[in-house]
């Protein structure tokens, strides 16, 4: 497979841009090797700069879920350039994403519209705090919520990556108000809300996990954290921005039977363009400007071209139920065909995977929180990228990345992404 052309534009990346990247997960670091440079994509293929062809599995890290490029959201995009790009101005298309959104997410009473999910994610927590009055928020090892200062406290994702789970450039202050937890564990949730009573402001999780690989809730947590915070006062925040409308029409917590005080959201509501959002209840998000003291601003917040293409993608999947039974049955799918190649080899990997995510870890191990996350063997899981890469698979670059089906994936898809797993075990194994 001749990469040559990518391999000259990561070179020449680094002379102008810090890693070669805009992103640091897309080094290739956790790897090996050079990054591919992405031309094009279309329904469940991506091309290189060098014309080679992949089934892809990250899907845009998930907002894909209808493929890519799929042509009414291409329309949907199109029609919208034609009367410009930004206004900087209420549009009607805002007032109608937030009405399809609060019909679609029973716990999302108003929402604010952003420009990314580490948009929201900081936006809620500041929301949180000016609601209650308090200070400190509860966030959990391995969940990642973007890269604001108060989440990079034991955070996963690219952190994890290159061992630093904790950035320069966050202050003190900032970590002394941020508790952390292990996922999983509600005796430790509890233990810091009583050490820090009437301190709280907020516990923000991501309710499936998907950014130390796909890790489940335990049965009973999420119930548990909602009672804790009840007792509290605490607002509890569900980041969505991988589930929320991946996982059910409703979301995880749609999935779970779970009820948060915020949410936010990111992903699939801008169709593939740069968006966020969050919402919840009435009475919180009225606390932020202008209609209430918190303030939360955005030029670009609400575009025209993301609403139209958020829209269109948010109608489909309300309208078309059917995504949801598709993705579900693709999720089993390739999960049985995995487990079964496992079997048939003699391997005892852990396979997490609910509805269209799953991570494959390199550890026999349960996982079910970061440490177990981190037992899998990483120099294994960067043989087997690469194998699957030379088998025109592509994945996310790292063990400690969920994986993302879309609509797009036939079961010829589905067939060959199994049967190249099996050969990619068979040849770092043997």
């Amino acid at each position: 497979m001749n990469t040559s052309t990518s391999q000259q534009l990561f070179e020449k990346a680094q002379n102008y841009i810090p890693g070669g990247v805009n992103s640091p997960v897309r080094a290739f670091r956790a790897v090996g090797g050079s990054p591919l440079f992405i031309k094009s994509a279309k329904g469940p293929y991506i091309y290189d700069e060098d014309g080679n062809e992949y089934i892809e599995l990250i899907n845009s890290w998930g907002p894909m879920i209808l493929g890519h490029a799929h042509e009414l959201i291409q329309k949907a995009v199109s029609d919208a350039i034609q009367h410009s790009f930004s206004f900087g101005a209420p549009t009607r298309k805002e007032v109608e994403m937030a009405e399809l959104i609060v019909s679609m997410v029973p716990s999302i009473e108003k929402v604010r519209m952003v420009n990314s999910g580490t948009e929201a994610t900081m936006s809620a927590i500041r929301v949180a705090r000016g609601y209650t009055g308090r200070d400190k928020i509860i966030k959990f090892e391995g969940c990642y919520h973007g890269h604001g200062d108060s989440f990079l406290i034991a955070a996963g994702s690219g952190a994890v990556t290159f061992g630093t789970p904790d950035s320069p450039g966050v202050t003190k202050g900032v970590a002394n108000d941020t508790l952390t937890a292990p996922y999983n564990d509600l005796e430790a949730v509890q233990q810091l809300v009583d050490v820090n009573k009437g301190q709280v402001a907020a516990l923000i999780l991501e309710p499936v996990v998907g950014n130390m690989g796909c890790v489940l809730p335990k049965e009973g947590f999420l119930q548990g954290l909602r009672r804790i915070c009840d007792e509290e006062g605490i607002v509890l925040i569900l980041d969505e921005v991988m589930t929320g409308f991946r996982l059910s029409k409703g979301g995880a917590q749609g999935r779970f039977g779970i009820t948060p005080d915020l949410t936010t959201l990111g992903k699939i509501i801008g169709g593939g363009m740069p968006v966020g959002a969050y919402g919840g209840k009435a009475e919180i998000m009225n606390c932020v400007s202008p209609a209430g003291p918190v303030y939360q601003a955005g030029t670009l917040s609400g575009n025209p071209i993301a609403m139209a293409a958020g829209y269109t993608m948010l109608t489909y999947l309300s309208e078309h139920p059917e995504v949801y039974t598709q993705l579900e049955n693709s999720g089993s799918k390739l999960a049985n065909g995995f487990r079964a190649s496992m079997e048939k080899l003699g391997l005892n990997y852990t396979l997490n995977q609910i509805g269209s995510m799953y991570t494959l870890f390199f550890t026999p191990n349960a996982v079910t929180d970061f440490p177990s996350a981190k037992s899998s063997d990483l120099p294994l899981f960067g043989k087997y990228f690469h194998a699957m890469l030379n088998r025109g698979i592509y994945m996310g670059p790292s063990q400690f990345e969920a994986m993302f089906l879309s609509t797009a994936l036939t079961d010829a898809h589905l067939d060959r992404i199994i049967a190249a797993n099996e050969e990619a075990l068979v040849e770092i194994t043997r």
